[in-house]
């Protein structure tokens, strides 16, 4: 192992390369370069093999990840993506669009030490690219066929992920989803120059041919007409309602992120989009605002400036290290044009036929909140106006009323409306499962894959015991 590993004390930690930001910027195209064999294996040899690795205990999906760049370093990499893909359903996404950084990355022995932490990410999407093309990603093939059925509502990770385990023990699996494709967010939320849809659209097929079937274009009109066909149900809807900014002036001419994320991504893939196409979801040769400081907003300001932006400014109202979202992401849209306004809240709309500016006010960071982050006042007097024709804001999502559009009001939820489960899943109905974004509120893929699985394994259980229990 000494051989092999524990090279960062004399190799320098990179990436693999990446496009120009000028030249990026003006297509959907994902922008980092993919790793020769060589350059991964030495990047994953610097991994110091740690006896408590924190890397994995990070993952939400506690990925073996100190054995997998071990077995990439020694160039057995067949074996290093089998061990990555026993713990992950899409490990060569999740290599693409975790924030890393906040995750194993950011928690790596060797960054804390200062030398940069293992590119774990890119390894892991070298990993998962390589697999594919060798044909090392093996059919979906149950060893047996069981008489339950399960359906599932939500085609997006935490939908797709419990569908392949559900489907690996031999149920029969429906997947149910209102959009026309299924991924979910995988496929309408983010851009393609983060993820590109193929990705995503092989896993799917690799499903479908495994005997898991898709219903789309379809909506559920009640939860009792799902449990009258299927032994078990998982719901896994997301969540979709974008959060209101309560000012003067705001209204239907301010957009939300996910309505102008999923039109850019219908274009994407040849669609007719009305509001796109009539101009209202297009951000060609407009002044650009985005409200926002996650990932989500990250994903907005990169698209409009792909679009055909004149200017393209995200306003947020604490500074730099106190943003919620990835610092990579950051790093990425200051590179190809994006002007940031830390300390920046919006006040008022400004515009009688459509937004023509946006009155900001000036912040400072105050005393801290009860989530330790410290709290943005306004600097009085200190207004100004910046001039934008379109208006976006990602302020975060909130969960639709499920219960009322179930017809389900057994349904148990929370106060910020996402459904209450027990530890192993279950909603307030015998049978009825959930996990991912309308469980966990609006979070991370990675944790939406954990759901799944968990979730899977749960019903699973739950199933073998009324088996048990009918004999």
């Amino acid at each position: 192992m000494v051989e092999k590993m524990l090279k960062f004390v004399r190799l320098e930690r990179h990436m693999p390369g990446k496009r120009e930001a000028e030249a990026r910027a003006r297509d959907f195209h994902e922008i980092y370069a993919e790793f020769r064999a060589e350059n991964a294996a030495g990047q994953a040899s610097r991994c110091s093999q740690c006896g408590v690795p924190f890397c994995q205990v990070h993952c939400p999906l506690s990925n073996n990840i100190p054995d997998w760049l071990k077995l990439t370093a020694e160039g057995r990499l067949e074996e290093a993506y089998t061990l990555s893909q026993a713990t992950n359903n899409m490990p060569e996404i999740c290599g693409r669009i975790c924030p890393q950084d906040r995750l194993c990355e950011g928690s790596c022995v060797i960054e804390q030490s200062g030398h940069g932490t293992v590119t774990i990410g890119a390894v892991e999407k070298f990993l998962g690219d390589t697999a594919w093309a060798q044909g090392w990603v093996k059919p979906l093939a149950p060893s047996r066929q069981r008489p339950q059925s399960i359906g599932i509502v939500g085609a997006g990770p935490a939908g797709l992920a419990c569908a392949e385990e559900l489907r690996r023990q031999g149920y029969g699996v429906t997947v149910y989803d209102r959009h026309d494709r299924a991924g979910g967010l995988l496929v309408y939320g983010i851009p393609g120059f983060k993820l590109e849809k193929d990705i995503v659209t092989r896993r799917v097929q690799r499903l479908a041919e495994g005997g898991v079937v898709f219903r789309l274009n379809t909506e559920i009109a009640s939860l009792s007409e799902l449990r009258a066909v299927h032994d078990a149900v998982f719901l896994a809807t997301g969540v979709y309602r974008a959060r209101e900014i309560a000012v003067p002036g705001a209204g239907p001419a301010i957009v939300a992120a996910l309505d102008f994320l999923i039109a850019s991504n219908r274009k994407g893939f040849g669609d007719t989009v009305p509001d796109f196409d009539n101009g209202k979801l297009d951000a060609r040769g407009k002044h650009v605002a985005v409200i926002g400081g996650g990932d989500t907003a990250m994903d907005c300001v990169r698209t409009a400036l792909r679009q055909g932006a004149l200017t393209v400014a995200c306003l947020y109202r604490r500074d730099r290290d106190n943003m919620p979202g990835s610092l990579r992401e950051v790093a990425n849209a200051e590179e190809e044009g994006v002007d940031f306004h830390w300390l920046t809240l919006p006040k008022a709309f400004l515009g009688h036929d459509g937004i023509e500016g946006v009155r900001i006010a000036r912040m400072r960071l105050g005393l801290p909140d009860a989530s330790g982050r410290k709290t943005p006042e306004e600097i009085k007097g200190a207004d100004a106006v910046l001039k934008a024709g379109l208006v976006i804001k990602a302020l975060g999502f909130e969960p639709e009323d499920l219960p009322a559009t179930l017809q389900a009001p057994e349904l148990a939820v929370r106060k910020n409306g996402t459904l209450n489960v027990t530890p192993s899943q279950m909603t307030a109905v015998d049978g009825v499962f959930a996990g991912g974004d309308i469980v966990r509120g609006a979070s991370l893929v990675v944790w939406a894959i954990k759901d799944g699985r968990d979730a899977a394994a749960a019903i699973h259980k739950w199933l073998e015991s009324k088996a048990l229990a009918a004999e």
